[in-house]
């Protein structure tokens, strides 16, 4: 157990936070990125630079954050941390009830909370429940009439830059804080929304970041009306095993608190895309399937069109402060509107690159991951024609077409890092094309490996051989650079298409 100035102390330091969920994990990177963001935000890429180099010594960040102190008390009669300044008149509800995949009173009614069962957890520590309080407020679902989503909505996507030279928690955070000035202290209260009284949602009133709130708020938003419930008397925390002098037994709340709106792409530590040009800027969520290069386009650069952008956090370290490799992390609830479907987190290698070098990685992982993203639809389509007659009412997502579409992002996933980690290097041709032909001969392989795996042709086959065969290949054909589609697939890769066939005579 450490206060949060000790991310920094150099006689012990930290790697990690241990929680026992992997959302308290990605939450707790989140909470300290936001409380440096605030209390200590560096100025300019030469004040980064420096806390980069030499950590700041524990003593330094306490004085940093000792400002600030009063808005982080979790009990007691003042404002409380992520809580309402009201006392609140609402029935007790279970503590479980705020970890975000706990069944609900529906599902425990009808009583199908099979997998995640009810009454896990009775009472928390103060520590865990000050870390569920953030997580829930910070990602907060969608609850009920009245009952606001979180400021990037429900369960959205966080990524952040995980340094590999620099394998402490001081760094992996320190390299996602942006640049920034810290708050004045009359403005404390925009940016902990807890220190006053709540903004409510009645007569549709909204919480913007150029109105009532602070643009900092992005870190510490606070959707829902919430007071906690505590116990004296030492009781052992049920998720962490620790004993705490005073326990936290429920929670309560009351409908309508802040309705955020206008936060697109304020917040640093998540991506954004737009629906259609000139359109709202949302935040990314997980979808089934779970994060894989194939989102790199959005999560790392942005996308050809400009509808989809990386994270903040992702572009700063990208175009200033990428000095050595690095991995992405990506987590967050894949949410189906109040019900938690999973919990999602991947990591990915990010190359590093000298500024000269940086142009032409860009452009082959462009390459690469649109070329593959065609290469998976059109082996999608050629076994959708190969199992159903034309006019079949076939879903594109249907769970068979789905699933040999994400196998076809599996089998090249380690060789799209393989390409850039060699793009990367200093001695590499840039104006080699082997990369790109060697990719489009493992798309041509992988895909019609699947597509027979999918769509064996066998003796016993019978009538639909005929079909089968065409669309095996078509597909062959367009990934052979052939066609319109074909001629697609060689542009992206900056390849020239093939020679026509010459016609028989």
């Amino acid at each position: 157990m450490i206060r949060p100035a000790q991310i920094a102390d150099p006689a012990d330091p930290v790697v990690t936070p241990d929680w026992p969920r992997p959302d308290f994990r990605i939450a707790t990177l989140e909470f300290l990125v936001g409380l440096l963001a605030t209390a200590c935000p560096p100025a300019d890429l030469d004040a980064w630079m420096a806390w980069w180099d030499v950590p700041p010594a524990p003593e330094a960040l306490d004085a940093a954050f000792a400002p600030l102190a009063h808005a982080f008390v979790l009990d007691g009669n003042g404002p409380r941390f992520l809580q309402d300044l009201e006392e609140l008149a609402a029935g007790a509800e279970d503590i479980e009830q705020l970890l975000i995949e706990a069944p609900g009173a529906s599902t425990k009614a009808k009583n199908t909370d099979l997998l995640v069962k009810r009454g896990r957890v009775a009472r928390l520590g103060r520590p865990a429940a000050a870390m569920a309080l953030y997580t829930f407020q910070s990602w907060a679902p969608a609850g009920g009439a009245g009952n606001r989503t979180g400021l990037r909505g429900g369960g959205p996507l966080a990524t952040l830059v995980a340094p590999l030279d620099q394998p402490t928690l001081w760094h992996l955070v320190w390299a996602n804080v942006p640049r920034g000035r810290r708050p004045e202290a009359d403005d404390l209260p925009r940016v902990f929304p807890w220190l006053a009284p709540t903004i409510t949602s009645e007569r549709d009133r909204v919480v913007t970041p150029e109105g009532a709130a602070h643009p900092l708020q992005a870190y510490w938003g606070m959707p829902r009306r919430i007071r906690l419930d505590f116990a004296a008397g030492e009781a052992v925390c049920d998720l962490t095993g620790a004993a705490d002098a005073v326990a936290v037994t429920g929670w309560r709340q009351r409908p309508r608190g802040a309705n955020y709106a206008g936060w697109g792409r304020r917040h640093p530590l998540t991506p954004h895309y737009q629906s259609k040009p000139g359109g709202e800027w949302l935040p990314v969520h997980p979808q089934p399937g779970g994060i894989g290069y194939r989102h790199w386009l959005g999560l790392v650069l942005k996308s050809p069109d400009g509808s989809r952008l990386p994270a903040q956090a992702v572009t700063t370290w990208h175009d200033e402060r990428a000095m050595a490799e690095a991995r992405l992390l990506a987590a967050g609830y894949d949410m189906d509107n109040m019900k938690a479907r999973s919990f999602v987190e991947s990591e990915m290698p990010l190359p590093a690159a000298d500024p000269e070098r940086r142009e032409r990685l860009n452009a082959l992982a462009r390459g690469l991951v649109l070329s593959a993203d065609l290469a998976a639809s059109l082996l999608r389509q050629a076994v959708r024609a190969a199992l159903f007659s034309p006019g079949a009412a076939v879903k594109p997502d249907s769970e068979l077409l789905a699933s040999v579409r994400e196998r076809l992002w599996e089998r090249t996933e380690a060789t799209f890092f393989d390409a850039l980690r060699r793009a990367a290097m200093p001695a590499a041709d840039p104006l080699d094309e082997a990369e790109e032909r060697n990719w489009v001969r493992l798309l041509h392989d992988s895909a019609l490996a699947l597509f027979d795996e999918a769509v064996p042709l066998t003796p016993e086959t019978g009538a639909a051989a005929p079909r089968i065969a065409r669309a095996r290949r078509g597909l062959g054909f367009a990934l052979h650079g052939y066609g319109r589609d074909g001629r697609t697939l060689f542009a992206h890769l900056d390849l020239p298409p093939p020679e026509p066939k010459e016609k028989a005579a």
